[in-house]
């Protein structure tokens, strides 16, 4: 593939001063400046590891939020960047930041910059954004090449969330939490699924799917769209936005599974997911082609590394979009054989370790299509055994909204714990807690609203051969290494 030296930042770029830089999103953005010779300080509300890593990469980190803070670089910094979704406007640093009149910025308009002059490939959809994202780089980088990328969380391969890369293409997770993928030029894009959320944000389902209305067809003239045809949202996305797509040469490129008569195939169903098999090392797919996306109709394998149907399809749409973005350039089997050596993401089905007979699992699973779709994976890779949910709810106004879907899905385990809700930006509401999902469940669950007993709980309903999966959005994820430590701990 072509290369292309990178633009020197533009100035108000040179020095940046991060409010919250260890977040998922603000490291990454901060390692890209660090890279393209920007100087970079920042604050966090505590250690972590993307902190430990920027400080390595010469970041200079202060813990804490203070005004004194935005001081830390030699001249003052040129920007402040923030995020919508974490970091509120009292924010000290921010209110120091516009008293001085320095520019405060979001994260999003910073990233769009990084990427001008890039053919960018960009990843959204309501769930299954940052594995899609991470096998379409991961697979890209085994066929030789170097994109650059920003992803929601860690590949397993690097060790990285965010990369500056010599090649011309730019890959990244489109976040519509906020609206702000409207903000980035869109060469080729993936729309996963489109279901109501953020709720708090948008305020109704309708305005949440006029995000993904306006995000097709802001894509550049001549792009490409890789759509999940299964998907009911992006089927009625396709229907609503066609004519506009086709009139400016928008390409789609749709995948799902087979649609049974051939002569009833879609037009936009491109890529047949036909057959898929799935054990406890993953999955295997069959995957049929057909015209234009191939010269003529051939089949595909396609071995994903983490087992469950969502995840063949995410593979398959990494597929189709890392085939569009280097325009054809790379054979598709060849970005399939990416696709089988991609290890994973942090936080996505990602082996925590055993002791005492039991496998744990972590992911970030948390709305309840992800949770339904994760233990379904996990009934696959348990090999029989038992499937222990251990939920902490995201948000009060997810929780409350949500209440009996996530009861739905958690049955789909044998035995499910329940902690109390993770409230990140959001004040408790009166009445809402983890009890509100256990109390509409058939199966076997107690809510745990001490996460002090959470452990003790986990371990005295674990036996050998069960697997225990800890899923959420919150600091969950912690309890992980806490849980092997009680079930190897017992006698």
């Amino acid at each position: 593939m072509a290369e292309i030296e990178s633009a020197a930042l533009p100035a108000h770029l040179k020095r940046v001063h991060m409010v919250g830089i260890g977040g998922a999103g603000m490291s990454g953005l901060a390692r890209i400046l660090l890279a393209r010779g920007g100087q970079v300080s920042g604050s966090d509300a505590k250690e972590g590891r993307s902190v430990l890593a920027l400080r390595t990469r010469g970041a200079v980190v202060a813990i804490g939020h203070d005004p004194a803070a935005i001081d830390a670089l030699p001249g003052g910094p040129t920007v402040v960047v923030s995020t919508r979704a974490a970091i509120p406007d009292s924010n000290p640093e921010l209110v120091e930041a516009r008293r001085r009149g320095i520019d405060v910025v979001m994260r999003p308009a910073v990233l769009a910059t990084l990427m001008a002059g890039y053919r960018t490939l960009l990843v959204a959809g309501t769930h299954g954004k940052t594995s899609t994202t991470s096998m379409a780089v991961a697979a890209l980088q085994h066929c030789g090449a170097d994109p650059s990328f920003a992803v929601g969380g860690e590949l397993n391969e690097s060790g990285t969330n965010a990369h500056h890369g010599s090649g011309e293409v730019f890959v990244a997770e489109a976040d519509e939490s906020d609206g702000s993928l409207l903000e980035y030029p869109a060469s080729v894009v993936v729309i996963t699924n489109i279901e109501a959320d953020h709720l708090d944000f948008f305020g109704s389902v309708d305005a949440y799917v006029a995000v993904f209305d306006e995000f097709v067809r802001g894509v550049d003239r001549g792009g490409v769209v890789v759509a999940c045809v299964d998907d009911p949202g992006v089927r009625a996305l396709l229907e609503r936005s066609g004519d506009a797509l086709a009139a400016t040469g928008v390409a789609v490129w749709g995948y799902g599974h087979q649609s049974g008569d051939s002569a009833d195939r879609p037009d936009h169903l491109l890529a047949e997911l036909v057959e898929f098999t799935s054990d406890p090392t993953g999955g295997r797919s069959r995957v049929r082609l057909h015209p234009p996306l191939v010269d003529e109709a051939v089949e595909l394998t396609l071995v994903t590394p983490m087992p469950g149907v969502h995840m063949a399809l995410n593979a398959l749409a990494a597929v189709l979009a890392d085939f569009a973005v280097v325009d054809k350039s790379i054979p598709l089997t060849a970005v399939a054989a990416g696709i089988a050596e991609f290890s994973g993401v942090r936080r996505r089905f990602e082996y925590r370790g055993s002791a005492g007979g039991v496998r744990v699992y972590d992911d970030y699973a948390h709305h309840p299509t992800e949770v339904r779709a994760v233990l379904s994976a996990a009934r696959a890779a348990a090999g029989g055994g038992r499937v222990i949910a251990v939920f902490q709810p995201h948000l009060y106004s997810r929780t409350l909204e949500f209440a009996g879907d996530f009861a739905g899905a958690l049955d789909l385990a044998d035995e499910a714990v329940v902690a109390e809700v993770f409230g990140a930006r959001e004040e408790p509401m009166p009445g809402v807690s983890g009890r509100l999902i256990t109390e509409q469940m058939t199966g076997p669950a107690q809510f745990v609203p001490d996460m002090s007993d959470l452990v003790p709980a986990v371990a005295a309903i674990a036996k050998p051969g069960d697997l225990v999966l800890t899923l959420g959005a919150g600091d969950i994820t912690m309890q992980g290494p806490e849980i092997l430590a009680a079930l190897g701990g017992r006698g």
